[in-house]
């Protein structure tokens, strides 16, 4: 099939043109393209003012946010994280001079299960990085007494959560930080792109300046930072963006409700459950084939893909199976039992604003 007629698992949600055009005159017209320009301002208070989180750092990506706010919490030694997840959250991890401890996962919500982060405790772990898996909500309160018992920082993976709420608001509120991405795949996205939402002002002014290379003025630099700065084209698509993320939300939300009516009932096709306690942004569409289906997750991957839908096993392989962390003791697939089966069973489909019904309906025949 000729590549432009295949449907991928997603794809960038991005606004009409034409609302992006002046904006880009405006740039070019003020030779302000970088350095907190006025659409950087602009950006920051309007997307703090939506998620409901006032105090809020665009960054570059979300990778960059992770190393920021590890760096600024000062925690040293192992890190306790979750092996189900995009290869970044670990990678941040290990560039920030820390090494990741696996635990396992809740087979329902697919994050990290409170009881197995108590089991993987050592007096060298320092803190903990979840993941909101799918932008299905962690334990927070667990895992935030968890870690007031331990003495721990928390630090939250919230790539895929963005305007997800539990209830009692935002769930990026919980911890010490939490770090958003707007890849181009992301719910929302200004092609690349990112937010820490920290707890107060104080810790937004340190990360700031972590961000711009630790710069406190033109002739002060009081920290080891970095470059991690969102420009001025990027904050402007967010500031477009922003108009349209409820309809892309919605839009989203008829596509799982769809996914549901199709695929229920088939033997041996496991749906999860959605996000029921507060507002989802239903980030993807993750099912599972049990023992009782006649088919590996491989051969239906291949039967899509014969007919241009292109699904992906996300998260197979685990991050504890790629070789610059399969010898960490916690890496062990014994240590691992949840994760490592639903690794091996799980597929998501595809899911985006604009996913026709007819592709739908053409996806969800051939389970059946």
């Amino acid at each position: 099939m000729h590549h432009k007629a295949a449907t991928y698992v997603t794809r960038p949600a991005l606004p009409p043109l034409q609302e992006l055009l002046p904006l880009l005159e405006d740039i070019w017209a003020s030779r302000i393209l970088s350095n907190d320009g006025p659409y950087h301002k602009r950006f920051e208070q309007a997307l703090a003012e939506y998620l409901g989180t006032p105090h809020l750092v665009l960054v570059s990506n979300a990778t960059i946010g992770l190393l920021l706010a590890l760096r600024h919490s000062g925690m040293t030694g192992k890190v306790i994280t979750t092996p189900f997840s995009f290869v970044g959250t670990s990678h941040a991890l290990a560039w920030a001079g820390l090494e990741p401890v696996f635990a396992d996962i809740d087979p329902d919500s697919l994050n990290l299960d409170p009881g197995r982060i108590e089991a993987a405790l050592s007096d060298d772990v320092t803190g903990l990085l979840p993941m909101h898996c799918f932008g299905i909500p962690c334990d927070t309160a667990a895992i935030s007494a968890l870690a007031a018992r331990h003495d721990l920082q928390v630090i939250y993976d919230a790539a895929h959560a963005f305007g997800v709420t539990d209830r009692g608001g935002s769930v990026l509120r919980h911890g010490a930080a939490s770090v958003l991405s707007f890849h181009a795949t992301k719910v929302f996205n200004t092609f690349e792109g990112g937010a820490i939402v920290c707890r107060d002002a104080e810790q937004k002014l340190a990360l700031d300046r972590l961000k711009s290379f630790g710069i406190v003025d033109e002739s002060r630099v009081e920290s080891v930072g970095l470059n991690g700065k969102l420009n001025e084209f990027q904050a402007a698509l967010g500031c477009v963006q922003l108009a349209h993320v409820d309809r892309y939300i919605e839009a989203r939300r008829a596509v799982d409700a769809r996914y549901r009516k199709l695929l229920g009932g088939i033997p041996g096709v496991r749906l999860f459950a959605p996000h029921s306690h507060g507002k989802s942004n239903y980030y993807s569409f993750p099912l599972m084939l049990t023992a009782d289906y006649p088919y590996t997750c491989d051969e239906v991957l291949q039967r899509l893909r014969a007919t241009g839908i292109h699904a992906r096993r996300y998260f197979n392989p685990l991050i504890s199976d790629f070789p610059m962390y399969r010898h960490l003791p916690s890496a062990a697939p014994e240590n691992l039992p949840v994760a490592s089966d639903i690794s091996a069973r799980i597929l998501c489909l595809p899911l985006f604003p604009d996913l026709s019904e007819e592709v739908q309906q053409r996806i969800c025949a051939l389970f059946r």
